[in-house]
């Protein structure tokens, strides 16, 4: 696994290299620093936020002193970066941190002991709660669906969750949310940019086959693992206030997801209104119940880890992707698993071609093959830091990837690839008709 583990990381992101850069046996060094980056990640997973920041500082002053950025070389091309960047960066880190808190205040709500009173008592069980996960997500953001997911599953399975079953919950909040364009970034900039929600929807036939492979064999890893429990408590009672935050939040963050990003699209590039919606919400409900803020500090670092990487992604040469076709979209679905897949789409979108439909659950599935992949995945690792481990990850989540396969190829044969040659077409221009000339008279 240790010697795949360089191949995984650093060849996806080489095929979308831009030419003319310094490289290193035709892979250019921007993507070298990049993939030993991600390889210190998946290997010294004690220690990610600090392999993280190194990465980010090699990157920035190798891209200073050499290359320079799409935004200008130097030190400007840098800050502009970070001018560029600064709300997806800004809307990530309160959505991360926010949703840590909403997170504790679900559990401590006394919903999830609850719970086995509706839930089968054996591995179904535990498939039960991932299609709840799954649902969640296909109206909230995808963090927030895998926070609620981990914390139903630390009071179902007693606090032992099996790393399998983890990345299970994360595989079924991105895959919630990978047809519907208000339940992932990705989807909801396909529908700022013009597509239509019902071709998003289509990713959902892929989606739920995913959710079959990844639901059965994560129940039973859990449930070999640590069994659901079997009785609830008799006199358990639901915290209505803590129920009352978490529900206050949510809406804060899908009216603002809704309001901004779908009827004022231009404003949401400038300001992090997500973001600052589900603080705003935080600090409205403090007299309601006392916020965890111990949470804070593990939360922050975890918050800095996939920021660091995402502004490295951001970094990176890439300027186009492979001419659209399914294949080139089956690629980026592992692409993912180590790129930011916001970068991803917006290329999509500005290249076009696609089927929107396959290119939602490639890049939105896509990132759960590996716990950093995603931001639902560095959200929940957050909670449960034994899954900081890609190696683990890929040993006992091994059923995320072959769902993908399966899903994509499942839905290839059901629907098959309608690429949308129409998005971001330039009408032809119109055809003036020379007049005709008068006849030349013979000589």
């Amino acid at each position: 696994m240790h010697r795949l583990l360089p191949t995984l990381l650093l060849l996806p992101v080489a095929a979308f290299a831009a030419d003319g850069l310094p490289s290193v046996g035709g892979i250019p060094v921007d993507f070298i620093l990049f993939g030993l980056t991600l390889l210190g990640v998946a290997l010294f997973h004690h220690a990610t936020l600090y392999v993280a920041l190194t990465g980010l500082f090699t990157i920035s002053l190798y891209k200073i002193m050499f290359t320079g950025f799409k935004t200008g070389a130097g030190v400007a091309g840098f800050i502009g970066l970070l001018g560029h960047e600064w709300v997806t960066v800004a809307n990530l880190f309160c959505l991360l941190t926010g949703f840590a808190l909403l997170a504790r205040h679900f559990e401590k709500s006394h919903v999830p002991v609850i719970l086995p009173k509706y839930l089968p008592d054996d591995w179904k069980g535990a498939f039960v709660m991932l299609v709840m996960v799954f649902v969640i997500s296909s109206f909230l953001d995808n963090i927030a669906a895998a926070l609620i997911g981990g914390a139903m599953a630390h009071q179902l399975f007693k606090g032992k969750v099996h790393i399998g079953y983890l990345a299970a919950i994360v595989a079924a909040s991105n895959a919630g949310g990978s047809g519907s364009v208000v339940g992932d970034t990705t989807t909801t900039m396909m529908w700022i940019d013009g597509i239509s929600p019902v071709q998003v929807f289509d990713a959902y036939v892929a989606a739920g086959v995913a959710l079959l492979i990844i639901g059965y064999f994560g129940a039973k890893q859990q449930h070999a693992y640590s069994p659901i429990i079997k009785r609830a408590h008799a006199h358990t009672h639901v915290d209505w206030g803590r129920i009352f935050i978490v529900a206050t939040m949510l809406v804060f963050a899908v009216a603002t997801n809704i309001t901004i990003n779908i009827k004022f699209p231009a404003l949401a590039e400038h300001f992090p209104f997500i973001g600052v919606a589900v603080w705003v919400a935080i600090i409205l409900t403090i007299p309601v119940r006392r916020h965890d803020w111990e949470l804070m500090p593990e939360t922050i670092k975890g918050s800095i880890f996939l920021l660091s990487l995402v502004l490295c992604a951001s970094m990176m040469p890439v300027e186009a992707l492979p001419p659209a076709s399914w294949q080139s979209a089956f690629v980026l679905g592992f692409v993912s698993a180590v790129f930011d897949n916001i970068p991803l789409t917006a290329l999509a979108l500005r290249q076009g071609g696609f089927d929107w439909g396959f290119l939602a659950y490639a890049v939105g599935f896509g990132g759960s093959m590996l716990w950093f992949g995603s931001s639902a995945g560095v959200a929940l690792s957050n909670m449960y830091p034994e899954a900081k481990s890609a190696v683990q990850w890929l040993k006992h989540g091994w059923h995320v990837a072959v769902a993908y396969v399966v899903g994509f190829m499942v839905m290839l044969a059901v629907l098959g690839w309608h690429p949308d040659a129409g998005h971001k077409k330039v009408a032809a221009p119109v055809a003036v008709e020379a007049p005709a000339l008068p006849p030349v008279p013979a000589q």
